[in-house]
């Protein structure tokens, strides 16, 4: 997993982390605690379920499980895809930005393309531009037989922390 936040890199050395448990269970791995050891992954990426399976700037990969987060009509919410999506999106421009920075969501929209009412959900975010200012990724939902859910694309201005 190619990241900005190793030890070495200007990252924080490796050092105890009240978020660790949360980390594990989100798939987040090890040499990536340092990272998030301020406020780990959030409680929302925590209730929906959602387990990283790659980090990168350039690509982000998670799942989600159709089970707890459909609404009244038994599929899937849409807001459970943007939430994934805007997870996987602010995630990998987090890393683009790197140390001393950070990524501020500016836009995210999304078009549904088929429900699903069980199983679980992957999302790709693919990074189609990563500027100095601006990054944006589109993020692909994909069921277990790998047809698309819905497509999102979201922007990410980047900045410099105070």
């Amino acid at each position: 997993m190619s990241d900005n936040f190793t030890p070495g890199n200007g990252a924080p050395s490796e050092a105890p982390n009240a978020f660790t448990d949360q980390l594990n269970e989100a798939g987040v791995p090890p040499e990536m605690h340092s990272w998030l050891s301020t406020n780990g992954v959030g409680q929302l990426v925590e209730k929906l379920g959602i387990r990283f399976t790659e980090m990168s700037a350039e690509r982000m990969v998670a799942t989600m499980p159709v089970e707890g987060n459909e609404q009244v009509a038994g599929i899937l919410h849409g807001g459970a895809h943007l939430v994934l999506a805007e997870t996987l999106g602010s995630f990998g421009a987090a890393l683009h930005a790197g140390p001393g920075r950070h990524a501020l969501g500016i836009e995210i929209g999304a078009t549904h393309h088929r429900s699903i009412s069980s199983g679980t959900v992957t999302g790709t975010a693919t990074a189609i531009h990563r500027g100095n200012t601006l990054v944006t990724h589109e993020i692909v939902m994909t069921d277990e037989q790998g047809r698309r859910l819905s497509t999102a694309r979201m922007t990410n201005m980047i900045r410099d922390s105070r």
